[in-house]
């Protein structure tokens, strides 16, 4: 017999009225019992265990045995009915019978009644069973927090995604790209975890197909999954796998053209002897989320984070400590496109009994918030898990097995997401980068820098098959946009969107001009105070840029144009314009450029790029540039 079932079945063997029978026949079908559950052949047992019952109705022990079957069958009504019964069929009654019963009663949604059993257990219990006490404690906070929730539900009405994405198998674990485009999932087919893709055409899902045979194998499961925003890395688990250092390790596949490249696991920094799974990438690239149980945790299962330095080189593991992690377990993080907000799954935050889904944000100084239950009916008493918040914050997906609508065992469902649980604001900016001239696709690389921070929050190369990128932008900061290939001029967008009503996205063609004589570029991050030429720190991402160009390709001599708006004294604007211009020649010279390739001019109002009759327009005509002279 398993020490589970041991702890289980003998527990309550407080007294030999309550292990015996004074009926023969029905004492016969108890020893029965015991027989086939030794063997875990519930349905045989429960069989017996309900013939001795019938034979005696007042038969104790029968009853609780029942219970603590059917409890951990998870069958928790049948669970309860059979602990009622069994505190009223006798007169002696062991304190621990009402934990168990209030943990049914709680596990089934029957909240006032399992307080009422929790604090009458705390009342009677003398033991010194720490796990039982502190259990007790915990779960009459579920019920207290229960009780008010359930008075306060929140509008939910999920939605099964549809027989292009569900099938009569297991379909779970959704991942989805920033701009809602593309799916993958996991499938469960004769037993064997693999990844299906569906991508969305016209507002409707395409049939969904095996992702890859380089990442699904016939031997062995992968699963729980987390895709980059830009649909171009996919994080996820393998189990048992010939090249693995633990039960489950974590892998990463990086999608090249159209085709997925080889897996490669992220080696010992990340994976140990242990459990790791449910990775979850920053929209970033630069933190990993996951779940583990080594050793140096806080609970059995807890979230840990690694983060990835410049070098490329993930670092040792952090636990994210007490902010979100308990003595109990928590599981299916996931940070979402916002880069702050952490939606995951515990069963040791006040909740509905079984795991709930919490989120939590990043406030000052990098800490985690007190994670916030999203409350009723999105969590129930049931176990809730591996929820997912599509980019623009508006819905949740998530599997499950409800029973209308459904096509299998499990299916993908989507949902409204209650507005007191939203992320933070984002966009993204999406496009596709050509030559100029030809319109061939390019391999480039997109860099885009939040310029409050300093921080990239996207730098990553296209592909001279698809030539695609897709890069999330955080609502409430400002974004240096550059793009750069072998060859060619860079080019430069500016992204204001502190105030931004909405978050629409921005997509459009990068067309990048091959480097020859008269070639120009519009220096979209070069800042100035207003009728001042210091250069602003928030210009050194771009400058540097630009540096690095002209290191680059040493024969090229470049001409930097100052420009202004029409607005105040022409003379004024004129000599403002050659300052400012001054000021970026004399930073290239300051680091390394020689001052043969490099001249400088002031335009003054001269050459608008559009009318001054707006404050838009006049924001475009102040402006820096810079066009080659001479190769």
């Amino acid at each position: 017999m398993k020490k589970y079932f041991i702890f289980f079945f003998c527990l309550f063997t407080f007294s030999a009225n309550a292990q015996n029978s004074l009926n023969k026949k029905a004492q016969e079908s108890f020893e029965d019992a015991q027989q086939y559950l030794r063997q875990n052949i519930y349905d045989d047992g429960i069989k017996h265990l309900d013939e001795a019952i019938r034979l005696d109705p007042k038969f104790q022990m029968a009853y609780i045995q029942l219970g603590d079957i059917y409890r951990r069958l998870k069958t928790y009504l049948k669970a309860k009915e059979n602990y009622r019964k069994a505190v009223s069929s006798a007169p002696t009654i062991e304190p621990r019978i009402y934990y168990v019963l209030g943990e049914s009663e709680l596990l089934s949604g029957d909240y006032i009644n399992a307080k009422s059993n929790f604090l009458f257990f705390q009342q009677k219990y003398t033991g010194n069973d720490g796990d039982f006490i502190h259990r007790t404690k915990k779960y009459i906070l579920d019920c207290d927090f229960a009780i008010t929730a359930i008075k306060s539900p929140t509008k939910y009405e999920p939605i099964n995604m549809g027989f292009y994405i569900n099938s009569p198998n297991r379909d779970y674990f959704p991942a989805l790209t920033a701009d809602g485009q593309t799916i993958i999932f996991t499938r469960v087919v004769d037993g064997n975890e693999d990844f299906f893709i569906s991508t969305k055409e016209n507002n409707e899902w395409h049939k969904a197909q095996s992702l890859s045979n380089k990442i699904n194998t016939p031997n062995y499961n992968e699963g729980a999954q987390s895709i980059s925003p830009d649909g171009k890395y996919l994080f996820f688990t393998g189990c048992n796998r010939p090249d693995g250092l633990g039960r489950c390790d974590i892998y990463v596949s990086r999608k090249e053209g159209n085709e997925w490249g080889k897996t490669i696991n992220l080696g010992r920094a990340i994976n140990s002897e242990f459990w790791e799974s449910q990775p979850s990438i920053s929209p970033d690239g630069s933190t990993l989320y996951f779940v583990s149980n080594r050793p140096g945790g806080i609970g059995g299962y807890d979230i840990w984070k690694s983060t990835l330095t410049n070098e490329g080189q993930w670092t040792a593991p952090i636990n994210l400590g007490p902010e979100i992690n308990t003595i109990y377990d928590e599981n299916t993080p996931f940070i979402h496109a916002d880069g702050k907000t952490l939606y995951f799954s515990s069963s040791g935050w006040p909740g509905f009994g079984d795991k709930d889904i919490f989120y939590s944000r990043i406030g000052e100084g990098g800490k985690f918030t007190t994670p916030i239950n999203l409350g009723y009916p999105i969590n129930t008493y049931n176990e809730e898990i591996g929820l997912i918040v599509t980019a623009d914050g508006t819905e949740g997906l998530f599997s499950s097995n409800m029973k209308d609508g459904g096509f299998g065992d499990l299916d993908v469902y989507h949902f409204k997401l209650p507005e007191k649980v939203k992320p933070l604001q984002v966009t993204y900016v999406k496009g596709i980068v050509r030559d100029k001239d030809t319109k061939e696709l390019l391999e480039a690389n997109v860099l885009v820098i939040d310029l409050k921070t300093n921080n990239p929050v996207f730098n990553d190369y296209t592909s001279k098959e698809t030539g695609d990128f897709m890069a999330v932008m955080p609502i409430g900061s400002q974004y240096c946009f550059n793009v750069d290939a072998d060859g060619y001029l860079f080019n430069s967008q500016h992204f204001e969107l502190e105030k931004i009503e909405g978050n629409k996205p921005f997509e459009f063609e990068i067309l990048l001009e091959k480097i020859k004589v008269g070639s120009n570029v519009t220096l979209q991050n070069i800042f100035f105070d207003t009728n001042k030429y210091e250069l602003l720190p928030s210009s050194m991402v771009e400058l540097n840029i630009l540096t690095e160009l002209l290191k680059n390709n040493q024969n090229v001599a470049i001409e930097i144009q100052g420009h202004t708006d029409n607005v105040g004294d022409v003379k004024l604007n004129d000599k403002l314009s050659e300052n400012r211009a001054k000021a970026v020649y004399d930073f290239l010279i300051g680091n390394g450029i020689e001052k043969k390739r490099l001249s400088y001019k002031g335009y003054g109002a001269t050459k608008p790029q559009a009318d001054n009759i707006t404050e838009e327009g006049r924001k475009q005509n102040r402006r820096t540039e810079f066009i080659i002279t001479k190769i």
